[in-house]
């Protein structure tokens, strides 16, 4: 038998339109009434009409996460942080929200059909985390996609992805150029003049940002950079173990790899163990992310630290509305360079 809205009424011995206000949220009620009510939906195991609650409101109550890798650290940590900071008080019904976690596998397809579906639904937010695909006609459909979500009530928030001009998202951007200068600029201070990069996928912010960084550190120190010190791959081990092999056959005089992120790097710091070279006595690695993991590399790892789970939680703040958003709708989120064991001088 279904439980209905007046059962839960005559339960807790009040309205049905008091039980409503306490579901939705939309209206103050009297501590001990709200307690009231929620037993008496513990009791009775009474589910709300999600889709016919959304008809009736403006937005539902569902969060859309979309990641492009969920197995990822990098992905993992901020899709936790911003569920943290989604759900209501208690764990009960009346106030929480569902958080539901897109893994797109990079596909840019897949990323504007989970938006549809969250459209459809009424999403209450949506937070879309890590770089932006760089294809015309897919950002032209992406800013459309997400500026018809901010004009029917949900909260688009962007978690290190670069602004959305005039699509209503509040972004928190990573300064990956920032970061990537920094690293190299630390690699060239301690004498390297041969450095190797094993860049991202080609269609990716992320990947051209940190990569225009590391080449504006070679500029300004004048070093002339050579084609052949440039691999681009995909973000994993396996990719940074190819990548490395590939760089030391094309120029095996270099003395360092600069990864474009810390799983990168760790493939690439098993490529040169292979091959009979000392980290960092014959080769010096750096990594970016600085995830869970790098403190434990053997050496470990040099990197540059983004604050995943604080740019998570406060994305999950701002697509709850309970933060602010910052100034412009953007806010640059800064690295802290992480100097480790992986890195030296150049011998010899």
């Amino acid at each position: 038998m279904t439980v209905t809205l007046a059962d839960v009424a005559a339960r807790a011995q009040v309205s049905p339109a008091t039980v409503s206000r306490v579901l939705n949220g939309n209206y103050p009620v009297a501590a001990s009434t709200r307690e009231r009510v929620l037993k008496a939906v513990d009791e009775l195991d009474y589910v709300l009409n999600g889709p016919a609650s959304a008809l009736a409101a403006a937005t539902s109550d569902l969060v859309g996460i979309l990641v492009n890798d969920i197995a990822d650290p990098f992905f993992g940590i901020m899709a936790s942080a911003i569920q943290g900071e989604i759900g209501g008080p208690g764990g009960r019904a009346g106030g929480e929200r569902l958080a539901v976690v897109c893994n797109t596998g990079g596909s840019p397809e897949r990323e504007l059909t989970y938006l549809t579906l969250l459209q459809r639904q009424r999403a209450a937010a949506v937070v879309l985390t890590g770089g932006a695909i760089e294809d015309a006609p897919h950002k032209a459909a992406m800013d459309a996609k997400l500026r018809k979500l901010a004009e029917a009530g949900t909260r688009v928030v962007l978690c290190g992805r670069p602004q959305a001009p005039e699509t209503g998202a509040i972004a928190l951007t990573f300064d990956n150029r920032g970061g990537g200068q920094e690293l190299t600029e630390h690699l060239i201070g301690l004498g390297h003049r041969r450095l190797g990069y094993i860049a991202g996928p080609l269609e990716r912010t992320t990947t051209r940002h940190r990569l225009e960084g590391h080449r504006a550190a070679l500029a300004a120190h004048g070093i002339e950079e050579d084609a052949r010190w440039t691999v681009h791959g995909r973000y994993d081990r396996r990719s940074g173990y190819e990548a490395t092999l590939e760089l030391l056959r094309r120029d095996p005089s270099l003395t360092a790899v600069v990864a474009a992120n810390d799983s990168v790097a760790l493939g690439a710091c098993a490529a040169l163990r292979d091959s009979g070279m000392r980290i960092p006595d014959d080769v010096s690695v750096a990594g970016f992310d600085d995830l869970p993991f790098s403190v434990d590399a053997v050496p470990a790892l040099t990197t540059v630290r983004l604050p995943l789970a604080e740019a998570g939680a406060r994305a999950g703040r701002i697509a709850m509305g309970r933060e602010e958003a910052p100034p412009g709708g953007i806010a640059v989120v800064r690295g802290e360079l992480m100097v480790r064991g992986s890195v030296a001088g150049p011998r010899g």
